[in-house]
C-alpha cells in the first residue's frame, strides 16, 4: 500500500495505491463518473498512461476543495508521488513530463478599492 498527497489551486487529495486490478475510486464514485468531463479523466489518470502501469495498481482518492479542474490536478500529483513511492526508477519520466512539481498557481486575493484583484473603474479624466 502506498499514500501520497497532491495538491492544485486550492485542492488537496489524498491517493492510495495498492496492487491490483486497475480499480479507480475518486470519493467513493468511480473516475469516469465522478470527472464528467474526458479531459479531466485523461489528466488524472495521465501517470499511469507515462509510465505503462495502467491496470497494475487499484486507487481510491479522498479529494476536497476547489473545482473540478483543481481537483483534477491534485490527483494527478497524488497519484504521480505514490507511483515514485512504489518504483522509484520511475522518477526520471514523472520529473521530465512535469508531474512531481506541485503548481504554485493560485487565485490572486481581491483589493479594496477594485473590482476583481486587479479590475478597476473606468478611468474618468473630467
Amino acid at each position: 500500500m502506498y499514500q501520497s498527497v497532491g495538491r492544485r489551486k486550492t485542492s488537496t487529495a489524498r491517493a492510495i495505491l495498492t496492487e491490483g486490478k486497475g480499480m479507480f475510486f475518486v470519493n467513493g464514485k468511480p473516475v469516469d463518473e465522478y470527472f464528467d468531463l474526458d479531459t479531466l479523466r485523461r489528466l488524472a489518470k495521465s501517470p499511469f498512461v507515462l509510465t505503462e502501469t495502467e491496470g497494475k495498481y487499484d486507487v481510491k482518492i479522498n479529494v476536497r476543495g476547489g473545482g473540478k479542474s483543481g481537483q483534477a490536478g491534485a490527483v494527478r500529483h497524488a497519484i504521480s508521488r505514490a507511483l515514485l513511492e512504489a518504483d522509484p526508477e520511475l522518477r526520471a519520466s514523472l520529473k521530465q513530463a512535469g508531474f512531481l512539481t506541485r503548481d504554485p498557481r493560485m487565485k490572486e486575493r481581491k483589493k479594496y478599492g477594485f473590482k476583481k484583484a486587479r479590475k478597476s473603474t473606468q478611468f474618468s479624466k473630467r
